[in-house]
């Protein structure tokens, strides 16, 4: 059958499952998109910027499980997506970007020039860093096998982005399928992420470790959603009863009321789920990387007297523990986090706990002293950050997506939401851009019209966006925008407080920066809008909120001086102990020393 090239590639989507692409046109992609347009089984979503479109894909391959794709011209149209290729591949989330290209006639090859063809970009050379796969189609031939190769090694092992490149020129090409090269997986012997897994030597090992420890705390971690491992994490957490502590990647995964969580930890973690993994004497960490944010810096202080068990897919990740001089006794493991908790399920009667009931009462009595909302944060006039959040999370309800951006709206929210059941939350937790909520929550809303999506962001990151609102009003899509207003960057206010004795240098309004009156702006979109200014006006509004089924923009006024608390400054450890707690018999046993570096919190 003699097919255009083009026509192919978005038939090729189609037989992928992929019912959303997220495109924006330009001379090089014409022919890829209007081929896309004309598939029956295929509807395309105009962003308005291309950064948009590749943040949308990537959310709407984590909500979907399957790859998210946008579609960019050449040049400046492909640069705009880095960003967004950077949020896929250091989350590691598969998704295929396929851009156009000037025609091949025009490409520059070797001749020394800059440029040859009209807004000529070399995209393969500069997405060969932040993807796992980037590759320059100039053979027709080689369409299907490109596109297999890419969507292959976007799914498996470690799963990422990748990019294909289409020359203007091979878009239009009339090909005969018969002829069309197709890829082996074969060919290339990359295991597949069932074939990493946990040995059950190891597996006993670590049941073994986990059942004699006195102060155990398991960390899990986005790997285990990238594994499809919900449901085997949440039967282990059963049968092992341990406290557990999230990573922010996961916090969804555990309701607010479910036995063994703790909370949030790390730099801008809760205090008493720090306080948790510094004095354990063994951490089982699942499908982490365990990031400095979350151990501090130096990474010797984290935990520095427990043993680790770290279960990692990727074995680079494993072999770093040692050179940034992790202490401790440590067991590394490379498997998939699924393979790992499955084979410990079945393995799980030769565990016997310990009697840890001592550990169990020192974390309740931390949970109560140092909660993320105290009661004297309702008592202020003005609304207060933590009171929002933790109002915003009773009013939500179950089987919702919350899509949040970056600096003190997730880190408030990080602290202080408390999930309901069949709740998720979506950020590009390693990339962490500003402006990845808004088009990430569009994204979102095309992998699953059926839940109730929220967007959470800050008033400096929604400007990365804002232009997304008329997306979101194009397609009637009934997201609620929380805006966190306080009128400038707070978490580098925050950073400027501790180093530069709070001198808000581009941080701020008198500091440089330049805020619009955000509720005309989404009114002008056409959303329909809503004001909070007080306390004690927290939960009406927000009834107000979800009682609307269209766009809904809430401005959220908070004073400009509110700070995430507790927050560690940047290169040193995250707490340990507690500076004015009596110490109790128990506590003298624990590891309560304080590292001399520590900075107690705000």
């Amino acid at each position: 059958m003699q097919i255009k090239v083009s026509d192919f590639i978005a038939d090729f989507l189609a037989k992928q499952g992929i019912k959303h692409s997220f495109v924006l046109t330009g001379g090089a992609a014409a022919h890829l998109i209007d081929s896309v347009a004309q598939h029956p089984d295929i509807d395309f979503i105009c962003p308005q910027h291309e950064q948009a479109g590749a943040m949308a894909a990537d959310a709407y391959a984590r909500v979907t499980g399957n790859l998210g794709v946008a579609m960019a011209t050449s040049g400046p149209g492909f640069t705009n997506l880095i960003t967004g290729i950077c949020c896929s591949y250091y989350d590691s989330v598969p998704c295929l970007f396929i851009t156009g290209q000037v025609a091949s006639f025009r490409l520059k090859g070797d001749t020394g020039v800059r440029q040859m063809g009209f807004q000529e970009t070399e995209t393969v050379e500069m997405c060969n860093p932040i993807t796992k796969y980037a590759v320059l189609v100039t053979d027709p031939k080689k369409i299907k096998y490109e596109l297999e190769k890419a969507c292959y090694l976007a799914k498996t092992g470690r799963p990422g982005p990748v990019v294909v490149d289409f020359p203007d020129d091979l878009q239009r090409v009339i090909v005969e399928t018969d002829e069309l090269e197709s890829f082996s997986p074969e060919e290339l012997n990359i295991p597949e992420r069932s074939q990493k897994t946990a040995s059950v030597e190891q597996v006993d090992i670590c049941l073994k470790e986990l059942g004699q420890a006195k102060r155990p705390v398991m960390i899990v971690g986005w790997g285990v959603r990238l594994s499809g491992a919900a449901q085997e994490l949440l039967d282990f957490a059963e049968k092992v009863n341990i406290p557990i502590v999230p990573t922010w990647g996961v916090m969804d995964m555990f309701p607010a009321d479910h036995k063994n969580l703790v909370g949030s930890f790390g730099l801008h973690g809760t205090r008493f789920a720090n306080f948790t993994v510094q004095n354990s004497d063994l951490v089982l960490a699942i499908g982490t990387r365990l990031d400095t944010h979350e151990t501090g810096s130096p990474m010797s202080s984290f935990a520095r007297e427990a043993k680790k068990i770290i279960v990692d897919i990727d074995g680079s990740e494993l072999n770093k523990y040692n050179t940034f001089g992790m202490v401790g006794e440590k067991l590394m493991i490379e498997s998939d986090a699924k393979c790992f908790l499955k084979t410990a399920l079945e393995r799980i009667d030769n565990y016997k706990q310990a009697n840890i009931s001592e550990w169990e009462e020192r974390i309740a009595l931390w949970k109560n002293k140092y909660p993320a909302c105290i009661k004297e944060y309702y008592q202020e006039k003005d609304v207060n950050p933590y009171v929002f959040v933790k109002e915003l999370s009773k009013h939500l309800p179950e089987n919702s997506h919350v899509f949040v951006d970056t600096g003190c709206s997730i880190a408030w929210l990080m602290q202080g939401f408390e999930f309901k059941k069949d709740q998720r939350l979506y950020h590009a937790f390693n990339n962490t851009p500003m402006g990845y909520a808004l088009p990430a929550s569009i994204g979102g809303y095309f992998a699953d019209q059926s839940k109730t999506n929220i967007c959470v962001s800050g008033d400096g990151g929604f400007q990365m966006n804002i232009q997304e609102m008329a997306t979101v009003v194009r397609h009637k899509i009934p997201v609620k925008i929380f805006l966190i207003n306080n009128h400038g960057y707070s978490m580098i206010q925050q950073t400027q407080d501790q180093w530069f004795d709070s001198r808000y240098v581009a941080s701020d309004e008198e500091g440089g920066l330049a805020f619009p009156d955000f509720i005309k702006v989404a009114a002008a979109y056409g959303f329909e809008t809503i004001n909070i200014d007080k306390n004690a006006d927290v939960p009406s509004k927000l009834e107000q909120a979800f009682a609307t089924n269209a766009p809904l923009f809430c401005n959220v006024e908070i004073r400009a001086d509110h700070r995430v608390i507790p927050q560690c400054k940047f290169g040193r450890p995250i707490e340990d102990s507690e500076p004015l707690l009596e110490r109790q018999e128990f506590f003298d046993n624990m590891i309560i020393k304080p590292v001399e570096a520590s900075l107690k919190s705000n």
